[in-house]
């Protein structure tokens, strides 16, 4: 009999915990944009915007993040931030994810002469989220392009250097 028992306790635990991860819904994560916001003499910075819709009755709260991001197939930066954001319930947040580009990695692209309106990245990343019904990781793959703004292109940079040497 105690094995029956022992057997139907087993089969309940597996029941309720089928129960609750149908109660835990992944939230959905779209990458919104990506822009050069930035350079400067230690390197770039890049700001993707994400859209994580939380479709559950309960708010879900971000942890942290990791990310491994590659221009034109090279790595350039990978690395993770720990920071505390919500995602109310049944509700879509907008969340800024900061990639900061180093000085070499800048030269490193500059040496394959990508086309500024048109640079390749592949981004892979991970946000470690907490939820009432315990933590999940939700996994984030973007191919896409960036466009450089014309004012970061290194033509008219050279260019308003020439121009401030020939107009003291």
């Amino acid at each position: 009999m105690t094995s029956l028992i022992r057997m139907s306790l087993i089969a309940l635990l597996m029941v309720a915990a089928a129960g609750c991860s149908s109660l835990l819904q992944e939230p959905q994560v779209r990458v919104k944009s990506a822009s050069l916001i930035g350079i400067d003499t230690a390197g770039a910075d890049i700001e993707l915007y994400l859209g994580v819709t939380n479709p559950n009755s309960y708010d879900i709260h971000l942890l942290g993040y990791t990310y491994d991001l590659r221009i034109m197939t090279l790595p350039i930066a990978n690395g993770g931030h720990q920071e505390q954001v919500r995602f109310s319930a049944g509700q879509e947040t907008d969340l800024r994810f900061p990639i900061r580009i180093p000085h070499g990695s800048l030269i490193e692209l500059l040496k394959r002469r990508p086309d500024p309106d048109r640079i390749p990245y592949r981004l892979e990343a991970s946000l470690n989220l907490a939820s009432p019904l315990g933590d999940m990781n939700i996994p984030i793959e973007r191919n896409d392009t960036i466009a450089i703004p014309r004012k970061y292109h290194p033509g008219d940079a050279l260019e308003r250097v020439f121009n401030l040497l020939r107009n003291p």
